[in-house]
C-alpha cells in the first residue's frame, strides 16, 4: 500500500459527483466486486506479510510482528514505487537506528535532555521532508520515527540499545525482502512493461496537451480547464521516477528525457497562455516528442542530463517541524508527569504517527480517517486475541487466520476513499495482535498496549487539529507571495535563470495548492489559479528575454534595450508598457527567427498580467 501524500492530482480539479453515487451496493463494490488487479495486489501483499511473519517466528526473533508492518508500508501497486520506497526506507532505517543509539548513549540519565534532543531530531526530519518529492521525503520521516522507536524502547534497559537497533533493522529488511520476492514473482517481463507504460503515458499527455492548446485557439478556456491540463502533466511527471526504476539499466537516461519532455509541455502551455506564435508552440511540442522517441530508441552512449530540484516553501517546513516538536515534547511531559507504565509505547507510537502523516497535504484531514482505521484495527485485534489466538496451535494456523483480514485490508488500500483507513489498519493489525513463539496471551497487557496505541493516535490527531492548523486562505496568500517574489528575482539575477525549473516548480505548486484547498469555494480557487498562472507565464517571459539578452547572437543595442525594459518593468510598469511596442519592432527586425520574444514582451505588459500578477496578493487579502 502506498504512503500517499494526497489524492491523485486530478481529483482536486473534478466534480465529486452525486451524493448518492456511493450508496447501496456501489458503496461496497470494492469488497464484493473488486477488479482483478486489486485482488492480485491484496493477495500478493498479504502473502508477503504472512511469509515475513512466519520467517521471523522461525528465526525466534523477539518481536516478529514488526516484519509484516514493513511489508505493508513498502507495498504499492507499482513495482517501481515499491523499489523506490524500499530503498529510501532502508536508508532511513539505517540513519534512524544509529541516531537512536547515539541519543541513548549521550543522555543515559537525563530524561529531559533526552526527550528534547529526540524532539529536535524528529522535528528536523519532518521539516526537511517537506522539501523533497516522492519517497525521498519518506526516507527522512523513517529516520525520525525509527530513532524514536529504538531510543525510547531502550529506556528501560539502555545497555540493550544496540541490540534493539539491530533487531529493528532486521525486521524491516526481512519485510522488504519478502515484499520484493513476491512482487518479482508476480511481475514477469517487468522491463518491457515499464517501457510500454512510460511511453504510453508520455504519448497520452502530449496528445492531451496538444488537444487542450488547440481548443484554446478556437475558444476561451476557464481556470478549471487549465487546471486539469496542468494536473495531467504533473501526474505524468510524478510517475517518471518509478517507471525509470523498473526499466533499470536498459534505459539509464529515460528519466532525464521524460522530465525534459514534461518541461517542453509546460513551456508550450505557458506560450499558449501568453498568446504566443503557433510555430513556437509546435516547436516545443515537437521537442517533447523527440525526447519520447529517445526513450523508445535509446542511444548507446546517451549523455543527456536534465537536472531537477525539489522546491517547497520554507514556511511549510518550519510549521511542520514546530508542530511535530511541540507534539513530541508534550507526549514526553505526559509520560514524565503521569509515570504511565505504557508511556514508552505511547511515545514511540506518537512519533510513528507523526512520521506517517506529517507531510500529508492536509494532515488534519488525513489523521481523522487514520484514527478511524486504527480504532477498527483495535477491535479486530481484540477479537483475535480473545477468541482466535487461544485456539491456534501452530504458526501455519496463525497465517491462515490472518489471511482474511489482511486481504480485506489490501482491497481497501486500493480504494481511494478508504486508503487512509486501510493504511493504519494494515500496518498495526499484526503489531496489536503481537504473535510470539512462546508465552501466554495476557488480555490485560493487550488492553494496556492498545490503549497506549489509540491514545497516541488520538493525541497526534488533536495536535494536528490545534497546533499551527493548515489554513487554505493563508496557504494561497503565502504561495502567491512566494511566486511573485521569485518572479521579480528572475529579472535581477546575474545569471539567466532556468526556464524548466521555473515552470516545473510553479506548475507543481499550482496543482498542489488547488488540491490542498478543495474546501474553499470554486470561484476563490479559480481566482487564485488565474493569478498564479499569470505569474508563471510572466516569469517564463522574463526568462526568455534574459536568455536573449545574454545570447552572443543578439545585437548589443537590442540587448541594452531588453535590459532597460526589464529594469523599468520592475520599477515602473507603465513606463515599460510604453516601451513595449518599440521593443517588439526591434526584436522582429533584428531577430526575426525568435518568434517567442514578442509574446514574452506582451505577457509582461498585458493588462491582465499587470492587474492580476502584481496586485494579486492584495486582492487575495481583501
Amino acid at each position: 500500500m502506498s504512503l500517499r501524500h494526497g489524492p491523485p492530482a486530478t481529483e482536486g480539479m473534478a466534480d465529486v459527483g452525486k451524493s448518492g453515487e456511493l450508496g447501496g451496493a456501489r458503496k461496497w463494490e470494492w469488497l464484493l466486486a473488486p477488479s482483478a488487479s486489486d485482488v492480485g495486489f491484496a493477495i500478493r501483499t498479504s502473502c508477503a506479510a504472512i511469509l515475513s511473519l512466519l520467517i521471523a517466528m522461525k528465526l525466534e526473533l523477539g518481536s516478529p510482528q514488526w516484519a509484516p508492518l514493513s511489508v505493508w508500508v513498502v507495498a504499492t501497486a507499482s513495482r517501481g514505487e515499491s523499489l523506490s520506497k524500499a530503498r529510501w526506507r532502508l536508508l532511513g532505517t539505517l540513519v534512524g537506528c544509529c541516531l537512536g543509539v547515539v541519543l541513548i548513549a549521550a543522555f543515559p540519565q537525563e530524561a529531559l535532555l533526552f526527550f528534547m534532543a529526540l524532539a529536535v531530531w524528529i522535528a528536523l526530519c519532518c521539516g526537511l521532508a517537506t522539501f523533497f518529492d516522492g519517497y525521498r521525503s519518506y526516507g527522512l520521516l523513517v529516520a525520525g520515527f525509527t530513532a524514536a522507536i529504538v531510543a525510547v524502547d531502550a529506556i528501560p534497559d539502555p545497555d540493550q540499545a544496540f541490540s534493539i537497533a539491530i533487531a529493528r533493522g532486521t525486521y524491516i529488511e526481512l519485510g522488504i525482502l519478502c515484499e520484493a520476492l513476491l512482487a518479482a514473482l508476480c511481475s514477469p517481463n517487468l522491463h518491457q512493461r515499464a517501457r510500454h507504460s512510460l511511453l504510453s503515458r508520455m504519448h497520452a499527455v502530449i496528445s492531451t496537451t496538444r488537444h487542450a492548446l488547440d481548443q484554446r485557439r478556437t475558444s476561451l478556456t476557464d481556470a478549471s480547464v487549465d487546471g486539469v491540463l496542468l494536473a495531467d502533466i504533473m501526474t505524468a511527471s510524478a510517475r517518471i521516477e518509478f517507471d525509470a526504476l523498473e526499466l533499470g539499466r536498459e534505459s539509464p537516461r529515460a528519466a532525464d528525457h521524460a522530465h525534459a519532455a514534461i518541461a517542453d509541455l509546460l513551456a508550450a502551455t505557458a506560450r499558449a497562455c501568453a498568446n504566443g506564435d503557433r510555430a513556437t508552440i509546435e516547436t516545443r511540442l515537437g521537442s517533447a516528442l523527440s525526447h519520447v522517441d529517445a526513450i523508445a530508441h535509446p542511444a548507446r552512449r546517451d549523455g543527456f542530463r536534465f537536472p531537477r530540484r525539489s522546491i517547497r516553501q520554507a514556511t511549510d517546513g518550519a510549521r511542520n517541524a514546530a508542530r511535530v516538536m511541540a507534539g513530541m515534547v508534550a507526549a514526553a511531559l505526559i509520560w514524565i508527569v503521569t509515570a504511565w507504565p505504557n508511556g514508552v509505547t505511547f511515545i514511540f507510537n506518537v512519533a510513528l504517527v507523526y512520521g506517517l502523516l506529517a507531510t500529508r497535504e492536509t494532515p488534519s484531514s488525513a489523521s481523522g480517517d487514520f484514527s478511524k482505521g486504527a480504532i477498527l484495527c483495535a477491535f479486530v485485534a481484540a477479537f483475535y486475541v480473545v477468541l482466535v489466538m487461544p485456539l491456534l496451535t501452530s504458526p501455519e494456523m496463525l497465517a491462515f487466520a490472518l489471511l482474511v483480514p489482511m486481504v480485506v485490508g489490501g482491497l481497501a488500500a486500493r480504494t481511494p476513499r478508504l486508503v487512509n483507513y486501510a493504511f493504519s489498519f494494515n500496518m498495526f493489525l499484526p503489531v496489536l495482535i503481537g504473535p510470539a513463539n512462546q508465552g501466554r496471551y495476557d488480555e490485560s497487557a493487550f488492553l494496556n498496549n492498545t490503549a497506549a496505541f489509540l491514545g497516541a493516535v488520538v493525541f497526534a490527531g488533536l495536535m494536528f487539529r490545534n497546533i499551527l492548523v493548515f489554513s487554505p486562505d493563508d496557504h494561497l496568500r503565502r504561495t502567491l507571495a512566494w511566486a511573485e517574489k521569485n518572479m521579480r528575482g528572475l529579472a535581477i539575477r546575474r545569471r539567466p535563470p532556468n526556464a524548466s525549473r521555473w515552470l516545473l516548480s510553479n506548475a507543481d505548486s499550482l496543482v498542489r495548492s488547488v488540491r490542498r484547498t478543495a474546501t474553499l469555494p470554486a470561484a476563490h480557487r479559480n481566482a487564485y489559479f488565474k493569478r498564479h498562472m499569470t505569474i508563471m507565464v510572466a516569469g517564463f517571459g522574463v526568462i526568455e528575454l534574459r536568455e536573449a539578452e545574454t545570447d552572443r547572437h543578439t545585437p548589443s543595442a537590442l540587448a541594452r534595450r531588453i535590459r532597460a525594459f526589464l529594469r523599468f518593468w520592475l520599477a515602473d510598469p507603465r513606463r515599460a508598457a510604453s516601451m513595449a511596442p518599440r521593443l517588439v519592432r526591434c526584436i522582429e527586425a533584428d531577430l526575426p527567427h525568435r518568434r517567442d520574444l514578442p509574446a514574452a514582451v506582451r505577457a509582461l505588459v498585458f493588462e491582465d498580467a499587470k492587474e492580476n500578477a502584481r496586485p494579486g496578493l492584495q486582492a487575495m487579502e481583501s
